[in-house]
C-alpha cells in the first residue's frame, strides 16, 4: 500500500514540474552520441543513446530539470537534456542533401554558362556579320562615290564639247551669213554691168 502511495505522489510530482505540450519533432544535435536516461534529471539511470542527427518526438519538457521526454523512432520514451536537441536537422544529417544541393546548383550554373556561351557565340556571329555588312557597305558606297566623280568628269567633258560645237556652230553661221551678205552685194555691183544698155537717142527718135 505504501509503494502504491510512493508511486501515486512521484507520478503527481512529475505532473507539477512537467510542461506537457502537443508533439513536436526535434533533432539530436551534432554530437556523436548522447545518453538517454529513465526520467527527468541526472539522477535517472542511463537506459542507452542516439545518434546524432537522429529525429525524435519531443513529447514534454521538465522546466526545472531541462529535460525532455521524446520518443525516437524505435519507439522508445525516453529523457533527455533539452539542450541536446535542436529544431533543425543536425549539419551531420543535413550534409547529403547539403551535398544534393550543391551538385543541382552546379548543374545549374552548368546549364547557365553553357547558354551563356552559345548566346554569346551567337552575339559575336551577329556582330561580325553586322560588320561584314557595314564593310560591304562602305566598299559600294566607296564606288558609287568613284562612279559618280568619273560621271561628273564626263559631264564636264560633254559640256566642253558641247561648248565648242556650239561656238563652231555660231561661227559657220557667220560665215554663211556673211558669204551670202557678201555675195549679194558682190552681185548687186556687177548685175548692172552685165545688163544690155539701151541708147538715149531712141527715144527721142520714136
Amino acid at each position: 500500500m505504501k509503494k502504491t502511495h510512493f508511486i501515486g505522489l512521484t507520478f503527481l510530482a512529475f505532473s507539477a514540474v512537467a510542461n506537457v505540450h502537443a508533439e513536436e519533432k526535434r533533432y539530436i544535435s551534432d554530437e556523436l552520441s548522447t545518453w538517454v536516461r529513465s526520467g527527468p534529471g541526472n539522477d535517472y539511470r542511463l537506459i542507452g543513446t542516439l545518434n546524432a542527427g537522429e529525429e525524435v518526438t519531443l513529447l514534454q519538457s521538465n522546466e526545472n530539470s531541462k529535460y525532455g521526454q521524446i520518443r525516437d523512432a524505435q519507439g522508445r520514451t525516453t529523457w533527455i537534456p533539452l539542450s541536446q536537441l535542436s529544431e533543425q536537422p543536425s549539419l551531420r544529417s543535413r550534409v547529403p542533401e547539403l551535398e544534393q544541393q550543391v551538385k543541382d546548383l552546379t548543374a545549374k550554373l552548368a546549364n547557365i554558362d553553357g547558354s551563356w556561351n552559345e548566346r554569346t557565340a551567337e552575339m559575336q556571329k551577329k556582330v561580325a556579320g553586322s560588320d561584314d555588312a557595314i564593310n560591304s557597305l562602305k566598299e559600294e558606297n566607296q564606288q558609287l562615290k568613284n562612279q559618280l566623280v568619273v560621271a561628273s568628269k564626263k559631264v564636264d567633258a560633254a559640256n566642253v564639247q558641247l561648248d565648242d560645237k556650239q561656238r563652231t556652230i555660231i561661227m559657220q553661221w557667220f560665215m554663211y551669213g556673211g558669204g551670202v551678205a557678201g555675195f549679194g552685194l558682190l552681185l548687186g555691183l556687177l548685175l548692172p554691168h552685165m545688163l544690155p544698155r539701151r541708147k538715149k537717142n531712141d527715144r527721142w527718135m520714136n
